[in-house]
């Protein structure tokens, strides 16, 4: 990333954005909102965040329970910092999905996994586990999504949200850019962040190029219990460069917004090189991720993040399909790198997928705009309106790379937390194991108090990087 060096302009418009006086400029409304009988409905035949509460007619996805709200009571976890302890641990798969059967049970897979046992027949396998709805939201969410339902409304061509805080902000979408909000400003995310991950880039023929980044992630408006409005900075990150040591000392930082048109994400990098820090403008969209060697686009992390303006976004529907689901077992300490990280994929022994229902958001790149991807896909939990697969096809219509990440329900935080992502180069035979945290001594470490927007942006990276 390149850019000018930091100017007093920028850093006042970060001191500015930080303490939370953003304007939200002119507002273009976009004439998508619940209506007060989808409003009720919250809390009775859906759940309060707005997923259907029926099991299906099979019954192999259950009825909504939400009967967990923090630690379980047969889960002896010793808190934040430690690696994620598995609720479930004497289940075994209910079956195996492999190239054999799998038109068995081609209708509720995405076009990417059945891409995966086509490359990869004699290894590739999903073991599919009972389907669990256990886990709930504390009150507060509840509150404020109610709240959302009934007030929230999208700005600026889509691009801003103007509603309230701590819950997500439509739960009943009725357009492909409220479905695409939902999914992608992490509105139920933990409020701090913090940990060391090892990032594991295997090439083809099983040689590991490998990374690793100590990551630091504050979301004030997510502090547990807190409602407020959608002005202002959302979230703010700092990302410090371990490895690979031609990159060691490296600072990513930078702060989103609530709206993406008038107060675009602010960026900044820190070279250890030269020990100057620098604007990264437009960063986002196609540039490729830091330390990823250009296996995934910025705005690919979690699946899809940033602005959603360079594409035409529709719902193309609810569905059932097969999805990583409490992933609890991939990021245990007693799985060692070696035998997770086999060529062509990672070791399906280690993984759990469920069937549950989803939503299928299709982007469509617009007419004079650019990108890698000239399509993409995202399916979207209806639970907990997280992605947890994303298909993206390149400019001539064929499947480029498929990708998905593995949450799990931190018990420290009564919400779902991003893990493992997993992103496959169909093409070029490669994937991207994506924060590994198994031989780190600490996992992520959530809802730390301590964090402040001082921490943050360039001055933070120029104190971190001397």
């Amino acid at each position: 990333m390149t850019g000018s060096i930091l100017a007093p302009r920028c850093l006042t418009s970060w001191t500015r954005s930080a303490t939370l006086a953003a304007a939200l400029g002119s507002v273009i409304i976009v004439p998508a909102q619940a209506a007060p009988e989808d409003v009720a409905r919250l809390g009775s035949e859906l759940t309060c965040l707005g997923a259907d509460k029926s099991g299906n007619a099979d019954g192999s996805i259950p009825p909504y329970s939400g009967k967990w709200l923090g630690v379980p009571p047969q889960v002896d976890f010793k808190g934040t910092g430690n690696h994620p302890v598995d609720p479930y641990p004497d289940e075994k798969p209910l079956l195996v999905i492999t190239a054999s059967n799998l038109a068995q049970y081609a209708d509720q897979l995405s076009d990417g996994q059945k891409a995966l046992f086509k490359l990869y027949p004699d290894t590739f396998r999903m073991p599919i586990y009972p389907s669990h709805r256990d886990f709930r939201y504390n009150d507060a969410v509840c509150q404020a999504t109610r709240e959302n339902a009934a007030i929230a409304k999208l700005v600026d061509d889509g691009e801003g949200v103007v509603g309230k805080t701590g819950g997500t902000p439509f739960p009943v979408p009725r357009s492909g850019l409220e479905l695409l909000k939902n999914a992608s400003t992490f509105t139920l995310r933990a409020w701090t962040e913090e940990y060391i991950s090892d990032n594991a880039y295997v090439l083809k023929d099983g040689n590991i190029n490998w990374g690793r980044v100590h990551s630091r992630n504050l979301a004030p408006p997510l502090e547990p219990g807190k409602i407020g409005d959608t002005v202002g900075n959302s979230s703010f990150y700092l990302n410090e460069t371990l490895l690979p040591q031609r990159d060691k000392g490296e600072i990513n930082t930078g702060t989103e917004f609530w709206n993406d048109k008038t107060e675009p994400r602010q960026a900044w990098r820190y070279d250890p090189g030269t020990r100057r820090v620098r604007q990264s403008p437009g960063y986002g969209f196609d540039m490729s991720f830091p330390g990823s060697g250009g296996s995934i686009t910025v705005d690919e992390v979690r699946l899809f993040n940033g602005s959603g303006q360079r594409y035409d976004w529709k719902i193309v529907g609810k569905r059932e399909m097969y999805i990583p689901y409490n992933a609890y077992r991939l990021h245990s300490p007693s799985l060692k790198y070696a035998d997770l990280l086999t060529p062509g994929h990672i070791n399906p022994d280690a993984m759990r997928y469920e069937k549950h229902r989803v939503w299928e958001l299709e982007g469509t790149l617009k007419p004079g705009y650019r990108h890698l991807y000239g399509k993409r896909k995202l399916y979207i939990d209806e639970d907990t309106w997280f992605p947890m697969l994303a298909d993206n096809y390149d400019n001539r219509g064929e499947l480029w790379r498929t990708s998905m990440v593995n949450y799990f329900y931190a018990y420290e935080t009564q919400g779902q937390q991003a893990g493992v992502g997993l992103y496959h180069d169909l093409n070029a035979g490669s994937y991207l194991a994506f924060n590994l945290i198994n031989e780190q001594r600490n996992g992520y470490q959530l809802n730390r108090p301590g964090f402040s927007p001082k921490d943050f942006g360039p001055e933070a990276a120029r104190r971190f990087g001397q």
